[in-house]
């Protein structure tokens, strides 16, 4: 009992410390973003990815983007919460649930707060909302690393725990990915909603460590 409070304590000072830094790194993409000094970048890796642009790439990222679409995961959020609580994983319910209230209320929040324009689509229409930070990047790898994150935990160490977390990294990174490759954000707006979703994760993980447990 004692290690096991030891461990939870641990859990939560190591979540902690992880959105402290992830706050301050997100301040300072913050700070260069709206001063204009990643624009270059930006620019650089928009042209790169875009110089790769094939009917088969633009499908692809298409479909990403729809895995990763506001308007999507909130059905997939229904399903994996049923799916948790029929696995009477209440603890991991919970916790993804507490995270993608948060996200969104961040998300929402911090795009009003920058009032960020998009750059020039590739493909399709501009979005209505506003560019930074990117609510596919910060809702995804909220929503998946914690689904992940809770297959992860009650799977025992070995291929298939590692299949899981690498198919949710790989997924989230595609899904970021696809944003770029569209031409409907920077990417440092990507970068930017990478950094929201894990100080969220993290922070709900330091008030309630174990949550995906």
């Amino acid at each position: 009992m004692i290690l096991c409070e030891r461990r939870r304590l641990l859990d939560a000072l190591l979540a902690a410390v992880t959105a402290a830094v992830t706050a301050a790194i997100f301040g300072w993409v913050a700070v260069k973003r709206r001063s204009g000094a990643t624009m270059r970048f930006d620019l650089a890796v928009r042209g790169r990815v875009h110089q790769s642009a094939s009917p088969a790439l633009t499908l692809l990222a298409r479909g990403l983007a729809t895995v990763g679409s506001p308007r999507v995961l909130p059905l997939l959020f229904a399903i994996a919460i049923a799916m948790l609580h029929h696995r009477n994983w209440k603890r991991a319910a919970l916790t993804l649930t507490a995270v993608m209230v948060g996200a969104v209320i961040a998300e929402v929040g911090l795009k009003r707060l920058f009032h960020s324009a998009r750059p020039e689509p590739f493909f399709g229409t501009e979005p209505s909302s506003y560019s930074f930070p990117s609510g596919h990047a910060f809702f995804s790898l909220s929503f998946y690393g914690v689904l992940a994150g809770a297959f992860a935990a009650h799977t025992p160490p070995g291929v298939v725990r590692f299949a899981v977390l690498i198919s949710a990294a790989l997924l989230v990174a595609g899904i970021g990915w696809s944003r770029v490759y569209l031409g409907v954000h920077y990417p440092s707006d990507v970068l930017a909603g990478y950094l929201g979703g894990i100080f969220v994760i993290s922070a709900v993980l330091a008030v309630w460590p174990g949550g995906t447990g």
